[in-house]
């Protein structure tokens, strides 16, 4: 049963799970092209919490999963300045995306009954053999210290269970956590999930953690051959059972490591390719990897990258493939804008279909970005961008802006401007869902970032092509030492 807050915080909303109704007049138009009959974007959730210290109301850093015509998407909510938010919230949609009912997840944070200070880091995954959705979240204690990963249980993705600890609560730091669940009735290892966070307090160490009964009892963690440090990690199974966990090796690069044997062990990792980026002024923001799979078990990885430009002036977004998690592709750009266009991109969000494969996989790709790389942090303007591929990512269709412009100061701060750290995007037929961060302009000091949808977008494809030509600098990443806290 969903618990109402107790303690310092106050609950506005008069329901937890609320047909999101609201809209917000969205811009989806080609970039440089005309706006056209663009719908209104969809408010699928808000913070209703005031109080507690936190900057109310916004919401940020979501993630989505889709399994038949069900979608659903958590996230933050309620963001402190320092570290993790309230509590998580959720939105689900049971018709693909065009409608959503949303709450927030009882039991983890003293705001909704639970005992842990804060929370953050919100993924979700489904389980198809225990018919179960999924919610990892990232504890915080009162001294703002991440303390393990929580795992909260629902079978119809409204109704939630109280959460059960996966890792951690043993006195270690822990960050940036994810989760899947081998969802293939011919694997071997069908039902079983995965959980993947960093150990801060051993310097990043990556340790993965297994459940078989449906999220309700946890392994102890295994660490991978030869201690990877990282974080951010994304982890697919493919058909067959195998594991694969895209990373990123504090971002200096992509890595990649797998388990054949249902998490008993975990190779050591392989390099994906090295990282160079450009910092977005203003922003908090980096190159963590999105990951996803189509039907055969290909696997797509994409981050932002400025390999392409000119004295990597802005950022791309940037891909390579594999199909067994070993051997990877060259890094290819896709084809947002010409590489001259001084726009900026970053935050990638990727889906791919779980239907198709090949030169059939069908890509949708959502993302934020600067129309200006060279703003001042007081005149950026951030938007939200969408483009799509029919062919596995060898072609693209012309990009659409689909929110914004928003100013920085509207925003959540936490290390600069704060949409989150990740986006997501889940793929359904020749739709593409996604939910992402806008803000509006505050009402006084009152902030109005919210969880929006631009609904299920058509996977249109087009003639743009992918190139892994050009501009190649050197790859020296942005230098940040030490590095950055990204609960």
């Amino acid at each position: 049963m969903h618990r109402r807050a107790t303690t310092a915080f106050t609950v506005l909303a008069a329901s937890a799970t609320l047909l999101a109704t609201a809209t917000w007049p969205g811009t989806a138009a080609a970039i440089g092209g005309s706006a056209g009959a663009a719908a209104p974007l969809i408010r699928v959730s808000h913070d209703p919490y005031t109080g507690g210290g936190a900057q109310h109301a916004t919401e940020a850093e979501p993630d989505t999963f889709a399994f038949h015509q069900t979608v659903v998407s958590v996230f933050q909510v309620g963001r402190y300045s320092d570290g993790g938010s309230v509590d998580t919230g959720w939105a689900t949609s049971t018709d693909k995306g065009q409608t959503w009912t949303h709450g927030f997840l009882p039991g983890i944070t003293v705001a909704e009954g639970g005992t842990w200070a804060r929370v953050s880091d919100p993924a979700v995954a489904y389980d198809a053999k225990h018919q179960k959705w999924l919610v990892t979240g990232l504890v915080i204690d009162a001294n703002v210290n991440g303390r393990g990963v929580v795992v909260s249980s629902s079978s119809d993705g409204t109704n939630w269970n109280d959460p059960v600890i996966a890792v951690g609560n043993d006195g270690k730091g822990y960050d940036k956590e994810w989760i899947v669940c081998d969802s293939f009735a011919s694997s071997p290892h069908y039902g079983s999930c995965y959980v993947e966070v960093d150990v801060t307090s051993t310097g990043n160490t990556i340790v993965m953690a297994t459940s078989t009964d449906g999220g309700q009892t946890w392994g102890a963690p295994k660490t991978p051959a030869n201690n990877p440090s990282g974080l951010g990690g994304q982890p697919l199974v493919q058909p067959d059972g195998t594991v694969v966990v895209p990373y990123s090796a504090n971002f200096s690069s992509q890595r990649a490591f797998r388990s054949i044997d249902g998490g008993a062990s975990w190779t050591a990792p392989v390099l994906i390719s090295n990282v160079t980026d450009h910092g977005a002024p203003g922003m908090r923001e980096e190159p963590l990897p999105s990951a996803e799979l189509d039907a055969a078990g290909k696997i797509y990885v994409v981050w932002d990258d400025c390999r392409f430009r000119t004295g990597c002036s802005s950022n791309d977004i940037v891909m390579s493939t594999s199909k067994d998690g070993v051997s990877w592709s060259a890094v290819t750009r896709i084809p947002i804008d010409p590489v001259n266009s001084g726009r900026d991109h970053f935050t990638p969000g990727l889906g791919v279909s779980h239907t198709t494969s090949g030169t059939g996989a069908r890509l949708g790709l959502y993302y934020y970005f600067y129309p200006d790389a060279s703003c001042t942090v007081s005149g950026c303007k951030l938007k939200v961008g969408y483009i799509s591929s029919l062919n596995g990512g060898g072609s693209w269709s012309a990009p659409r802006t689909i929110a914004g412009p928003m100013m920085l100061s509207w925003l959540a701060q936490a290390g600069g401007a704060m949409v989150g750290d990740y986006i997501s995007c889940s793929v359904i037929g020749r739709r593409a869902v996604s939910t992402f961060a806008v803000g509006k302009a505050p009402n006084g000091s009152t902030k109005d970032q919210a969880m929006y949808s631009a609904g299920p977008l058509t996977i249109t494809g087009g003639t743009a092509k992918a190139s892994s030509g050009g501009v190649q600098p050197h790859l020296v990443p942005r230098q940040r030492w030490p590095l950055p806290t990204l609960r």
